[in-house]
């Protein structure tokens, strides 16, 4: 979002929209078009997808502006709805293109070794040191920069990168251990 100009999301403006006001509603997306489109544009992986993102995030405000707990939020509040718009773009992007005539639907068989494999992750990342783990969850899994990492949880990048470094490390290690055979006993 475009800090410099703050009054796309001026608060009175907000309020009145999240009321229910249909001319304060239309001037805030009118408003914030022009810098949804370009924070978009920083996000998403191609203009078309930026194009997409940005829409959606403004039918988001348009739908849900009720639902914006504090007016001064705004900004914030758009920039997870563009965030999370681009992220589920560029993951549908990489969803693999079955061949002519096969279908992308798993067996259950390798459905059932997909949730078990999914488990041994998750087994992996819940037996790290908790210093450890919020890193290697908040980088890995949700997604977030470095920069925001370090600084939500106060440390320096060297810090926080020697931590993920060494979660990666240990996640690893104990996924490359063979599974048990199950004794028999």
């Amino acid at each position: 979002m475009d800090v410099a100009d703050p009054t796309w999301s001026d608060e009175r403006l907000v309020a009145a929209a999240r009321e229910g006001d249909a001319e304060s509603l239309a001037a805030l997306v009118t408003n914030a078009h022009p810098h949804v489109r370009r924070f978009a544009r920083t996000l998403c992986a191609t203009p078309e997808d930026a194009e997409d993102a940005a829409q959606e995030a403004l039918i988001v405000l348009y739908r849900k502006i009720g639902t914006l707990r504090a007016t001064g939020a705004l900004a914030s509040w758009m920039f997870r709805v563009i965030r999370n718009e681009c992220v589920r773009r560029a993951r549908l992007a990489l969803r693999p293109v079955p061949p002519a005539g096969e279908s992308l639907m798993p067996s259950a068989e390798d459905e059932m070794f997909r949730r078990l494999e999914g488990a041994r992750v998750a087994a992996a990342i819940a037996a790290l040191p908790a210093d450890q783990r919020r890193v290697l969850v908040m980088r890995d899994v949700q997604g977030l920069s470095g920069r925001m990492v370090a600084s939500t949880l106060g440390l320096s990048m060297p810090a926080m990168k020697s931590r993920l470094h060494r979660a990666r490390a240990v996640v690893h290690r104990r996924l490359s251990e063979p599974v048990g055979d199950g004794d028999d006993g």
